[in-house]
């Protein structure tokens, strides 16, 4: 059932997601349910239906570090170069 709820916010934030909202294909109502419904989905979730990540995953790890500040394509791009000299 839908129900009319009257919001207050900043003019230049509507005119924003109303840009957004159609970029998107979709209704400023529906971007905000959506939004709404992600907060609330999240308060519900307890420590019992959170995702368990399984020992077998978990001993994939590599150890690893990737500096953040890392170009991928550009990293890839010197592999090749030195692959295909």
């Amino acid at each position: 059932m839908d129900t009319k709820l009257i919001l207050k916010l900043d003019k230049q934030v509507i005119e924003a997601a109303k840009r957004y909202a159609s970029y998107q294909k979709r209704s400023l109502s529906e971007l905000i349910e959506a939004y709404l419904r992600t907060l609330v989905d999240k308060e519900n979730v307890n420590a019992e239906t959170e995702i368990e990540i399984s020992p077998f995953v978990k001993s994939l790890r590599t150890g690893v570090k990737i500096p953040m500040n890392i170009d991928i394509k550009d990293e890839y791009r010197n592999y090749l170069a030195e692959k295909h000299k």
